[in-house]
C-alpha cells in the first residue's frame, strides 16, 4: 500500500520509518535533493522520513498517521 504526502507524491507505507509534526522538528536543509519540501512556504505541518528520503508535507502528522494505518 502507499500514503500520499501531497501533492503527486506517493510512497510505499512500508518505507516510512517515523511521521513527526513539522512544529516539533528543527528546520531541515534541503541539501543534494535528500529532502523535499511538498508545501507552500509557511504551511509546512509534518515531517515524513523514509528509508530513502524526507519529505515536509502540508498535510498535518495526524492526517498521515490514519492515511498510513488504514490499510492494516
Amino acid at each position: 500500500m502507499f500514503v500520499h504526502l501531497g501533492k503527486d507524491v506517493v510512497v510505499p507505507r512500508g518505507d516510512i520509518i517515523m511521521i513527526l509534526d513539522y512544529r516539533t522538528n528543527i528546520k531541515l536543509q534541503e541539501a543534494d535533493g535528500f529532502v523535499h519540501n511538498l508545501a507552500e512556504e509557511g504551511k509546512e505541518k509534518s515531517c515524513v522520513i523514509t528509508t530513502k528520503e524526507i519529505f515536509i508535507s502540508p498535510i498535518s502528522s495526524v492526517t498521515l498517521k490514519k492515511r498510513a494505518e488504514s490499510f492494516y
